[in-house]
């Protein structure tokens, strides 16, 4: 994606989007976890998108990738046109916001970034906010799996395990990741995976932007995961590994990959390997 093909570029502060808020081409999208942070206070026109529209909702893997059809519904929806530069945000440092970003990478819309902070460095910085829902204006969006480079599904990356310049970034916590704690049948990690949780690279003290980006390198680098990688990054549902999938795109790495499936799909099957 280059910055010069956008209204904005990756990652903004709250500065940059107010002073493009009412540009005709731009759609702000609150992710939140709950309705009721959006009507407490969203940013100015911005329209909400309940996170679970981001999964296909069929079983056995319910968290996996919409279908063509289902994201077609959900942008049309959302007023989606291939003009559109979307702005994502939620409440809890980007989670949300990174799935619905990953989502749209993968349909082939290169529009978009990505508040830091959110919601919460959004009200920090004493930025108006309004209560009254925004209503979207439908549009005829036609969405398609076209850069599926951005996902990885479970035989590839069984097959990749391993292999040279090939790396799996777990973004769970301590607990999930040792197999001291499950939400699965079966508990551990993918092998050869590194551990860096994603709140690691959040600052707690400062509304949950992003922490200084060459520390968070170091520290990833320090544990593995290199800039000229191809990484896999997951977590349960590619709820958290949304952030760091995001959190690879603007720290400049080579090629991020998300497993959607996760250890929802990973831990719950008897035919995938697991170390602890």
């Amino acid at each position: 994606m280059s910055s010069e093909d956008n209204l904005l570029s990756l990652l903004i502060d709250s500065d940059q989007l107010e002073a493009n808020l009412g540009n005709t081409n731009l759609l702000v999208i609150d992710v939140s976890c709950s309705r009721e942070s959006y009507d407490n206070g969203h940013i100015p026109g911005a329209v909400f998108l309940d996170y679970r529209r981001l999964f296909n909702g069929h079983s056995p893997v319910p968290n996996k990738l919409p279908t063509q059809e289902q994201l077609s519904l959900l942008f049309s929806e959302l007023g989606l046109s291939r003009d559109t530069h979307v702005v994502a945000y939620d409440d809890e440092g980007g989670g949300w916001a990174g799935r619905l970003l990953w989502t749209l990478d993968v349909i082939g819309h290169a529009r978009y970034s990505y508040l830091n902070g959110g919601i919460l460095a959004w009200r920090a910085d004493d930025k108006a906010q309004e209560q009254e829902q925004t209503l979207p204006q439908a549009s005829h969006y036609q969405a398609e799996h076209i850069n599926l480079h951005e996902r990885i599904e479970l035989d590839e990356l069984k097959s990749k395990i391993g292999t040279e310049n090939f790396a799996v970034w777990d973004s769970r916590s301590r607990g999930e990741y040792e197999g001291t704690s499950s939400k699965a049948e079966r508990a551990g990690h993918i092998p050869t995976a590194v551990h860096y949780e994603w709140t690691e690279a959040m600052d707690k003290e400062n509304e949950l932007r992003i922490r200084d980006m060459a520390e968070i390198i170091t520290e990833l680098q320090t544990k593995g995961l290199t800039i000229d990688q191809e990484i896999a990054t997951y977590c349960q549902s590619h709820h958290r590994s949304g952030f760091t999938w995001l959190l690879g795109k603007i720290l400049g790495f080579k090629q991020v990959r998300a497993y959607d499936g996760s250890w929802n799909e990973w831990g719950n099957r008897s035919d995938t390997p697991i170390e602890t």
